[in-house]
């Protein structure tokens, strides 16, 4: 058995060129490489601003997105919409996404307060949306704490990462922009 396990390994460094697992919080359940599992590349318009899209937030780690639906169901009904302009993302994903922000900004300290590199990305934890139109993220803003939604960055007011302990601790201090600076 240890064999098996051992050459599956190897396999998988040898394929993925890395070995990176979420953390088992639960013993016996198996783990998932939830870095590596890709989110929609694009959505439908937003039908309320067709400057964004309306992913669906596919990908997301489990109490993640029942923590968004909770989200999106208690907005729905205080008559607030919302889309999801961007969710969970792979490594791949957040990678074209980072490069892309390098050339638009010219370095990778400049994109990095608007775009952070794969290893870093909440996206990539599948533990961020980015919701829009910005009056629906305003919602976010100052209704989903409760279920555990907190803004992170002061430059980027449609961000949102899930964490259970924001219900009880409170949302922390925002930081400047995604580099802390």
């Amino acid at each position: 058995m240890v064999l098996v396990l051992l050459v599956a390994a190897e396999v998988f460094v040898g394929v993925t060129g890395r070995a990176s697992f979420a953390q088992d919080r639960k013993p016996g359940q198996a783990l998932a490489i939830v870095d590596l599992v890709p989110g929609p590349e694009t959505g439908p318009v937003c039908p309320l601003d067709k400057r964004y899209v309306d992913e669906r937030p596919d990908g997301l780690r489990p109490d993640v997105l029942a923590a968004f639906q909770r989200l999106r169901a208690a907005a729905q009904a205080q008559g607030v919409r919302m889309c999801v302009n961007d969710g969970k993302r792979s490594m791949a994903q957040q990678q074209r996404e980072f490069d892309n922000a390098v050339r638009r900004f010219g370095t990778a300290e400049l994109a990095a307060r608007y775009v952070l590199p794969p290893d870093k990305s909440m996206h990539v934890k599948g533990i961020a949306v980015d919701v829009q139109p910005l009056a629906s993220a305003a919602w976010v803003e100052h209704n989903g704490r409760a279920l555990g939604w907190c803004r992170r960055y002061d430059n980027e007011k449609w961000h949102f990462e899930y964490d259970s302990r924001y219900v009880t601790d409170g949302c922390p201090a925002l930081l400047p922009s995604a580099t802390g600076s």
